[in-house]
């Protein structure tokens, strides 16, 4: 699977979020409460979305699908001068991150983050960091269409 390795700084975020659970997934919901308002969103730096998850320390050490995690529905903005009502704001932490370029349906993608997370890791001898994962969701995002394209963005720190 290709990647790149990619050092961010900070990202200044605004979005909603949830507590969900793999097996009590509120995604859509979620996606269906941020939408109608993300243009309402001052000094945005993209068009592009992101979905990010945010996992309690030692989540994927002993998987547990229904243990509780916290989704964002957001875009990237440059200061968070301007409040929009029912928004929130997320400074998400610079370092470094493995991307890899997901093509597919979204609902299709747990088989990617299973590799990712598991023999991808063992083989390159990256560790997973505790900071948020994300995806980014830009013009080649089409929900769960077969050829939508989005980049997944896994944090990562080495030995």
């Amino acid at each position: 699977m290709d990647y790149t390795i990619e050092n961010i700084g900070t990202k200044k975020l605004a979005g909603k979020r949830q507590v969900m659970s793999f097996t009590k997934n509120t995604t859509h919901a979620l996606w269906q409460s941020f939408m109608p308002h993300r243009d309402e969103i001052p000094n945005r730096l993209s068009p592009d979305l992101v979905s990010m998850q945010i996992y309690p320390a030692g989540f994927f050490d002993h998987f547990d699908p229904h243990a509780e995690f916290e989704k964002w529905a957001a875009i990237e903005v440059s200061d968070y001068n301007s409040k929009v009502p029912g928004m929130e704001n997320f400074e998400l932490p610079g370092g470094m991150y493995a991307v890899f370029l997901y093509k597919g349906r979204a609902s299709e993608a747990s088989s990617t983050y299973q590799y990712i997370l598991g023999p991808w890791m063992k083989e390159t001898g990256h560790l997973l960091d505790t900071r948020p994962h994300f995806e980014i969701l830009g013009p080649g995002y089409k929900d769960d269409d077969p050829l939508s394209e989005e980049e997944i963005w896994i944090p990562v720190r080495g030995l």
